[in-house]
């Protein structure tokens, strides 16, 4: 970190065990993610009930070359278990690790990316053979049996009919192992 942790007390008496606590949280969140170059945490009790136990507020925020701050606050009332300091520090810092989590995924390019399902449309059908083609969204043919079809509806299938489908290798070239039509407008 290029920049001393700032640790700032609101409303609360300054505490060495809850400085350490926040210190220790910081270095796991740098062991985490070695390119924080600025920390600044934020400990405050802004409420003052008279019949029920303060809650604790911890504000972080993170600085990171060429992303953005990561910003946690958990506001009191939020969560009743933040009368206990250490669990307010705990869930705040829990925020912050799923962020950094988040941009490293980003930088790392491991966003999940959701896979289509294949889908085509029937150019053949060939019923006295019990077997029909199937053009791929990507422009290859792709043969299918009768005994793919979901359902047994071979019968019902139609030439320019929507069909999605699973691919899996044949004697002579890709084949559909599974075929079922779809509606006009939406894959199903």
């Amino acid at each position: 970190m290029q920049v001393p942790v700032q640790i700032s007390f609101e409303h609360i008496d300054h505490s060495e065990a809850i400085e350490g606590r926040l210190l220790e949280e910081v270095e796991k969140l740098e062991e985490f993610y070695g390119r924080i170059t600025s920390a600044r945490v934020v400990v405050t009790r802004p409420q003052h009930r008279r019949h029920k136990g303060d809650t604790y507020d911890v504000r972080i925020k993170l600085e990171l070359p060429g992303a953005a701050d990561v910003v946690v606050s958990h506001k009191p009332g939020d969560i009743h278990a933040h009368t206990d300091v250490y669990v307010a520090i705990r869930d705040a810092f829990n925020a912050a690790r799923r962020q950094l989590q988040d941009i490293a995924n980003i930088r790392q390019n491991q966003v999940k990316m959701h896979e289509t399902v294949p889908h085509g449309r029937i150019t053949t059908l060939r019923p006295e053979e019990d077997h029909g083609f199937i053009a791929s969204a990507d422009g290859r043919e792709i043969y299918f049996h009768r005994n793919s079809v979901a359902d047994g509806d071979f019968d019902a299938l139609k030439i320019g009919m929507n069909i999605r489908f699973a691919e899996g290798r044949g004697d002579k070239g890709p084949q559909a192992t599974y075929v079922k039509a779809i509606g006009k407008h939406k894959l199903e």
